[in-house]
């Protein structure tokens, strides 16, 4: 089987934040389940890729048996200004946002709102599928920002917000998760499939449409997302 049969959409995400927040340890942890405590900044971009299995909310809030594979592209970008460039010809392409910000600093979470209004400029629509995340959680005796105060924003944001660890794992998956399910659902209700990001559909616009039985035990992205 060829390999672009293999999945029913092909999504880029792009993960969003300032230098040194931990976009990079926090998307390894995601697809590697790893975590590198040598730190190297990203130059430019970088991405990495992972096969899920969607299964959409029912009405009742259960999962449904059925599902889609989605191939998950993870962009990560630089957070330095001096690539700030290069990193918005990548907004257009992506179809959900993860916006990083250091529980153990304050300046990146103030920097929030820059970033959004970068976002809001380049992205593929005017009210794109964005989740907060507030990483570092496990290093609770350095935390300059007080959780209240970011579930407030994320709140008057209408955002979904989590505070992860890329060290742990804490709650690494569950964002990602939360931001595929908002993509999805905005897929399923688009109208018009012109205004999503090209290839989405992995180059049939009708591939992607329909619920399927999926053999998770013998499928290559078993053990991955668990939505």
């Amino acid at each position: 089987m060829a390999e672009s049969a293999e999945y029913d959409y092909l999504l880029k995400f792009l993960a969003l934040g300032d230098s040194g927040v931990g976009k990079t340890s926090l998307l390894f942890q995601y697809t590697d389940g790893t975590f590198n405590p040598k730190f190297i900044s990203t130059v430019g971009i970088d991405f990495r890729e992972k096969r899920v299995i969607h299964h959409p909310l029912n009405p009742d809030g259960s999962r449904s048996t059925r599902g889609q594979r989605v191939h998950l592209q993870l962009w990560d970008t630089a957070g330095q200004e001096r690539f700030r460039s290069l990193t918005t010809a990548f907004f257009r392409d992506a179809m959900g946002f993860l916006l990083v910000f250091d529980l153990t600093h304050e300046q990146s979470f103030l920097n929030i709102r820059n970033w959004l209004s970068q976002l809001q400029t380049h992205a593929y629509c005017e009210n794109p599928d964005i989740v907060l995340i507030g990483n570092k959680a496990d290093l609770e005796d350095q935390k300059q920002v007080d959780e209240n105060e970011a579930r407030t924003l994320a709140e008057n944001l209408g955002l979904k917000y989590f505070e992860t660890s890329a060290f742990n794992g804490q709650n690494v998956s569950k964002s990602v998760e939360a931001l595929l399910d908002q993509v999805m659902s905005r897929m399923e209700n688009c109208v018009d499939k012109a205004t999503l990001p090209n290839n989405v559909f992995n180059n049939n616009p009708n591939r992607g449409t329909k619920l399927r039985e999926v053999d998770e035990a013998n499928d290559e992205s078993q053990g991955g997302c668990s939505c």
